[in-house]
């Protein structure tokens, strides 16, 4: 732990004295709880995971007047890399 704070800047006796206090606050936290008394403790929440709609790589190429757009999904990206090396030999 000293080695920690020191490589951060912060003096190993008052990381300690951090440390000591909350270890003291800590055990003063549980006997609370055991008494019946509500307690600031951090309570961890399970979220379900957002559903993000799938990414698509998007090129745009341009020869003269032409216009070609492409939307490649990100799951074939190794394929679009081989097609788009292959197009421009």
């Amino acid at each position: 732990m000293a080695a920690v704070a020191m490589a951060h800047g912060i003096n190993a006796n008052l990381a300690r004295r951090w440390v000591v206090a909350a270890e003291q606050r800590s055990g003063a936290q549980s006997a609370a709880v055991t008494s019946g008394v509500a307690s600031t403790s951090f309570v961890p929440l399970t979220l379900a995971p957002s559903v993000l709609a799938p990414a698509d790589i998007r090129i745009e190429l341009r020869r003269g007047a032409t216009i070609i757009n492409v939307s490649w999904p990100c799951a074939g990206a190794s394929e679009c890399a081989t097609w788009l090396r292959e197009l421009l030999r």
